[in-house]
């Protein structure tokens, strides 16, 4: 498990340490780090050019030290001090001794240039509310000349805590942090200006280690599901297994004019591992045709037969009579789509067993009643708040879906979709992974973990398909066996 912590539990884990070891040594430890991984996208030290972006504190202390490293090492460094008055004077004098030297921000073009790196040290993790002006003019001109960036600890203007970005911020190709992860680079918009992030362990005790090792540790804002994670959730079924010791998940799904909806929702359940699936709904004839396996019914759900998990409401409709009849259930019920709009939230608050809705950012803006400019921002807080509204377990889908379980703000960690590809942006691909993590859901994962894992698959799945090239949605379903098969090892 990747585990990322809040910027107040990193400096408490900081002080902690600090007060235990020499002074200076966590900073040395970073920048050794940091130092390492320069020269590893360097390639060739000796002759290269680099330019550090210096702001105050510590984060630019971390980039003036390395510096004086690179410099040992023939390097030729230039520092760019946004706030000379408030400069780390050791990493100051360690760069000069070093044989670095100081540029003034009106002459950082020049030297920017001919740099072979950038090292963005201008903002630290406790940054908030975007750049200042001169520190947002050297950052566009960094992004137009196309120089490599590795930034250091977090990209500068993007917010360590919840990865909103506001205004200019920092395009790293790598980011290199200390101690352990934060949610802002693994959450977009902040993800997507982190780069390549790489961890250096300076010592930190979090619990789960350095970074959180699997399980996490207290304190955990976020975390990731890795390959190992994934794999010892899958269920698999055993020589006594039946259809129903498996899971028979329930579809409704699907109307005469969105048919389509029910045949994708059915494929994600049946290659989701489902013992069997139930279909309740108007396009049953289209489903028979694509999937002759299915179990379909007339209805109502509660009379359509044994089920251990609904999944309801993709291409739906104004059918609220049978999402109704489907929230009244008393087995897991995972909420998509036109069911979304269609529930009731006293209902779902007031369910005995788990319930997963998956909101799409436009479908989760409705539901909290903002713009959904504002759940792109803030997907961290959005997710949590839904899930405190609704007592329910939210999959919150976007360039990083996110899953949040029901309970007090502060509470469990929010789980984070490490997989997927551009390509999953595509009709159909939502209702693929409603039926998947509705199968995952029968199978008896809880509702987070079901939310979780089918988030993983499905994002594996959706590279497998595409393979850089467009895909649709029955070609993501069908490369779902594929993606466990991966995680299977």
């Amino acid at each position: 498990m990747r585990t990322a912590y809040s910027v107040e539990t990193v400096r408490a884990a900081e002080r902690e340490l600090m007060a235990r070891v020499p002074e200076g040594a966590l900073m040395q430890r970073a920048a050794a780090g940091l130092a390492v991984v320069c020269a590893e996208v360097l390639g060739k030290v000796y002759g290269s050019r680099v330019v550090l972006l210096v702001g105050s504190g510590d984060n630019g202390g971390d980039a003036l030290y390395a510096g004086a490293r690179l410099a040992r090492r023939g390097a030729g460094v230039s520092a760019v001090l946004l706030s000379p008055e408030r400069v780390h004077e050791g990493g100051l004098r360690a760069l000069r001794r070093a044989g670095g030297r100081v540029v003034a921000p009106d002459g950082a073009e020049g030297v920017l240039r001919g740099a072979g790196l950038v090292v963005d040290g201008i903002v630290g993790i406790g940054g908030k509310g975007g750049l200042r002006a001169a520190a947002s003019q050297l950052v566009g001109s960094v992004r137009e000349l196309g120089v490599p960036v590795v930034a250091v600890d977090l990209p500068s203007g993007v917010d360590a805590d919840s990865g909103v970005v506001v205004g200019e911020a920092v395009r790293a190709d790598v980011t290199v942090t200390f101690g352990a992860y934060k949610p802002g680079l693994l959450i977009d918009p902040g993800r997507e200006y982190a780069g390549v992030v790489r961890l250096v362990d300076i010592g930190l005790e979090l619990g789960g280690g350095a970074g959180g090792g699997a399980g996490g540790g207290a304190g955990g804002e976020v975390e990731a599901l890795q390959y190992a994670d994934v794999a010892s959730l899958l269920p698999m079924p055993t020589g006594e297994s039946d259809k129903y010791r498996r899971g028979v998940v329930g579809i409704v799904a699907g109307s005469a004019r969105y048919p389509g909806a029910a045949v994708l929702a059915v494929a994600g359940a049946l290659r989701g591992g489902a013992g069997a699936v139930r279909y309740v709904g108007h396009a049953a004839d289209a489903v028979i045709a694509r999937f002759p396996e299915t179990l379909v019914s007339a209805g109502p759900p509660s009379k359509a037969g044994r089920v251990q998990a609904w999944v309801a409401g993709p291409g739906l409709g104004d059918d609220a009579e049978r999402l109704a009849d489907v929230v009244g259930a008393d087995v897991p019920v995972l909420i998509d789509a036109d069911g979304l709009r269609l529930a009731d939230a006293g209902a779902v608050r007031g369910r005995s067993a788990p319930t997963l809705l998956t909101p799409h950012a436009g479908e989760a803006a409705a539901l909290l009643g903002v713009a959904r400019e504002e759940v792109e921002r803030g997907r961290l807080d959005a997710v949590r708040e839904l899930a405190g509204r609704y007592g329910a377990t939210v999959l919150l889908k976007g360039s990083t879906t996110l899953v949040a379980a029901p309970g007090p703000s502060g509470g469990a960690a929010v789980r984070v979709n490490p997989t997927g590809t551009p390509w999953l942006a595509t009709a159909g691909s939502g209702d693929v992974l409603s039926g998947l993590a509705g199968a995952l859901l029968a199978a008896g994962l809880d509702a987070e973990d079901a939310g979780a894992v089918g988030a993983y698959l499905h994002g594996l799945a959706g590279r497998h398909a595409a393979d850089g090239a467009p895909v649709g949605a029955q070609d993501v379903a069908e490369a779902i066996p594929a993606a466990w098969r991966d995680v299977r090892g």
